[in-house]
């Protein structure tokens, strides 16, 4: 239906035509409601619908269309036929790539709150010409969108999966081993430190698999598939609460469709039991509150 967003930094001169504004309060983004659809409010300005934004930021084209990012106080009143819902939310509710372009939006609106000041001299920065930063007018310091990666990381053994629930989940389920890249690792690196950290394994054949923008807040997940190499499980106690192996047809609870996590998972699922069948006909089920 849509194509994809052109980015840009070089705004129209004059703001006449409707465009896709990207509004955001907190982490929730702002939808037109008609019945059962939901879309991105398509507005020539946000003083249309009475809202003074506290920053805004362009964003490029789509279908022709301008495209804008905004956040408004959390206390503003909500306009008619509108709604603020959190992102997870949204997923498989808003159409591609208006989503896609959310997940772009929230983290620039997060990097230009955390990056309102110079990080070497303190003076107010703003928006660099042609180009995606910020600058410092007084020393000139450029402010870049700050990526996170992270890797993401299904490990097999025997026709079984290793699954472990987090410290940090906000749900009861199990997931894939996870964690940030350090200083001077190769993502590699990073995939056999993690799990050698987390849950005392070694692993071989370490694969790509693909990559998600995950913007809570700045995240970049880099999935990988390995094979369990040697040892026995013993969590760190500090990140993992529990961890074991699962067989494809008895999975316990598992992330939602949202995360590659799940794409992981599926993945593992499909190639074992040669059918794509949902995870929830085996037993396990989705944590995804959209489910």
């Amino acid at each position: 239906m849509y194509e994809r967003l052109i980015p840009s930094s070089d705004p129209p001169s004059a703001r006449i035509e409707p465009a896709w504004w990207y509004i955001f309060t907190a982490h929730s983004l702002m939808v037109v409601e008609e019945g059962l659809s939901i879309s991105i409010p398509l507005i020539a300005d946000p003083a249309s619908l009475g809202i003074l934004p506290i920053r805004e930021r362009y964003l490029g084209t789509l279908a022709g269309r301008h495209c804008y990012c905004a956040e408004v106080a959390e206390n503003d009143p909500v306009p008619l036929k509108m709604g603020f819902y959190g992102l997870r939310y949204l997923y498989g509710r808003l159409a591609e790539p208006l989503y896609a372009i959310a997940i772009k939006a929230v983290h620039l609106i997060e990097w230009e709150r955390a990056t309102r000041y110079c990080g070497h001299c303190s003076k107010e920065m703003a928006p660099a010409r042609g180009m995606n930063a910020r600058e410092c007018s007084v020393c000139g310091m450029l402010a870049f969108p700050r990526i996170s990666p992270a890797v993401i990381v299904l490990v097999e053994r025997d026709g079984q999966v290793l699954l472990a629930r987090g410290q940090g989940f906000t749900a009861d389920f199990f997931s894939v081993l996870a964690g940030f890249v350090e200083p001077g690792e190769t993502l590699e690196d990073t995939v056999h430190r993690e799990i050698e950290e987390e849950v005392g394994i070694k692993v071989r054949n370490v694969r790509y698999f693909g990559s998600q923008p995950w913007p809570f807040p700045d995240s970049l997940m880099i999935g990988f598939t390995a094979e369990y190499l040697s040892g026995e499980i013993r969590i760190d106690k500090t990140e993992i609460i529990e961890a074991g192996w699962f067989d494809p047809g008895k999975l316990p609870t598992v992330p939602g469709k949202i995360s590659i996590a799940r794409r992981l998972i599926d993945w593992f699922i499909e190639t074992r039991l040669q059918e794509k069948t949902p995870v929830e006909t085996y037993g396990g089920r989705s944590s995804d509150p959209g489910e």
